[in-house]
């Protein structure tokens, strides 16, 4: 019997994906909001933890995956993720994600992915290859990003340049490629493409 556990902070949506996997007859299945997940994975192990990527940050995944690792013998965590959105599988990826499903799947097509992350193994919904591709490909050093993090706040170039301990030149460079990388207009174009993109 595979143990499931559903984290989701939209209680109905929760609700909807427990009715939907206590129907299949090889899985037990229990919710957690994400406040609630670490404690509920460190109390009773699930062999696969499935999560909606929309509601979950990096810090919180990248967290859960570890637990998740050191706590099952196998499984992982799979994650509903959209296809528009490749910087959230790339974020999900490196946390460790093992299961990586579009959110807009049919029910059977996520039983068979908790399945197979139950088993320890890697699956991908054949929607998101595409996907995979573009998440692969972020035009961003990491040191851009930061930049464009903090700009996206609605920082100044000044304030942008003291909270990373750069000069303004700098922080003008910086925003100058990013622009050019990310196809933008300007600051503002970069920032809704990035975000857009799952990028920030």
């Amino acid at each position: 019997m595979l143990r499931v556990l559903l984290v989701h902070d939209a209680g109905l949506l929760r609700s909807g994906l427990e009715a939907l996997v206590s129907r299949a007859p090889d899985m037990s299945v229990r919710t957690a909001d994400w406040s609630s997940a670490l404690t509920s994975v460190r109390a009773a192990p699930a062999d696969v933890c499935v999560v909606d990527m929309e509601a979950a940050g990096d810090p919180a995944l990248q967290d859960l995956a570890r637990v998740q690792r050191r706590e099952a013998l196998q499984g992982g965590v799979l994650v509903l993720a959209a296809a528009h959105r490749p910087g959230v599988l790339r974020g999900a990826l490196d946390a460790g994600t093992l299961g990586f499903m579009d959110r807009q799947a049919t029910p059977e097509r996520l039983l068979a992915g908790i399945r197979e992350v139950g088993r320890g193994k890697r699956f991908v919904d054949d929607s998101l290859a595409l996907a995979f591709l573009r998440a692969s490909e972020m035009p961003l050093t990491p040191r851009e990003l930061s930049v464009l993090s903090v700009a996206a706040e609605g920082a100044s170039i000044a304030e942008i340049a003291n909270r990373l301990s750069l000069s303004g030149g700098t922080v003008r460079n910086y925003m100058s490629a990013i622009t050019r990388k990310t196809g933008a207009r300007n600051r503002v174009d970069a920032i809704r493409i990035s975000q857009g993109a799952g990028w920030l």
